[in-house]
């Protein structure tokens, strides 16, 4: 079952106007929230990154955050697997005919769509994943979670065609993100990743992994890293939400530091999945 503008409905009944704008420009954004055993995790957060991106396309919420919080819980509550990723997504609605200008009065659409949540094997953290590099070729507000993500889907797809789990971007050889999460790397034990900036996504996960290295005493610099000092590092992690904290051991072919998960991969990785269950026990508040 999904939300639709209004009205529960089985996912094969659900449709929307061709004038949506959504289906016409893209214009809308979306979040994904993981959800643990019935309990969204991190959902404030999640909620206050789509009023963020709602704020950076000019369109007004068309719910207030508790009434997002009561309707996410009725959608998880109504499918019939624990742990799911629940998709929110809200365009700027249809206009009279397909034309750039915003529609008047705008009359949003919204969507809450629950999936089943698959996370990253133990197996698969033990050995790592491969990815290769290209250059960040993404418009210039990549902080906005937009609809507009075809570029990212021909990285993603890109890495996939050679049997690799992601794209890692740099723009002028500078680390942003991947094509579908964000990426640390750890030289000589300390965790480097980049600034926020419009350049790249403000993770959630990205969050939670600065905030365990601070509480575990982990030296972590946050500053810009060039394609060199990338290859150069002892370990290269990607972090979702879905996918939570992976090893990325080989870019480009080359082997990331030794080949193998490093030292601090697995105790993040055992810090984050300890974090998780707390929140958990507290009822999904983070």
């Amino acid at each position: 079952m999904i939300y639709l503008n209004g009205q529960w409905q089985p996912l094969a009944q659900a449709s929307v106007s061709v004038l949506d704008r959504g289906f016409l420009f893209a214009d809308g954004v979306y979040e994904v929230v993981p959800v643990y055993s019935r309990h969204p995790f991190r959902l404030d957060e999640h909620l206050r990154r789509l009023q963020a991106s709602l704020d950076s396309i000019r369109l007004a919420n068309p719910l207030s955050q508790a009434q997002w919080r009561e309707l996410i819980l009725q959608a998880i509550a109504q499918q019939d697997f624990a742990d799911q990723q629940v998709y929110v997504q809200v365009t700027r609605g249809c206009g009279p005919n397909r034309d750039f200008p915003f529609p008047d009065p705008v009359q949003p659409s919204t969507l809450i769509y629950p999936m089943p949540l698959i996370t990253a094997s133990a197996e698969l953290k033990a050995q790592g994943v491969s990815a290769i590099s290209r250059e960040d070729y993404r418009w210039l507000r990549c902080d906005i979670k937009s609809l507009a993500l075809l570029a990212n889907v021909l990285l993603r797809n890109e890495a996939l065609a050679q049997g690799c789990a992601e794209t890692v971007l740099l723009r002028d050889g500078w680390l942003t993100e991947g094509a579908a999460s964000n990426i640390f790397a750890v030289k000589n034990g300390v965790l480097l990743c980049p600034p926020k900036s419009q350049l790249m996504l403000s993770g959630i996960t990205y969050d939670v992994v600065l905030e365990l290295a601070a509480a575990n005493h982990i030296c972590c610099e946050v500053r810009p890293i060039g394609d060199s000092e990338l290859r150069a590092a002892d370990e290269i992690w990607m972090t979702s939400s879905t996918r939570e904290i992976l090893p990325i051991t080989r870019l480009d072919g080359q082997p990331v530091g030794s080949g193998k998960p490093g030292a601090l991969a697995p105790q993040m990785d055992a810090w984050y999945q300890a974090f998780k269950h707390n929140v958990l026990r507290q009822g999904g508040a983070s």
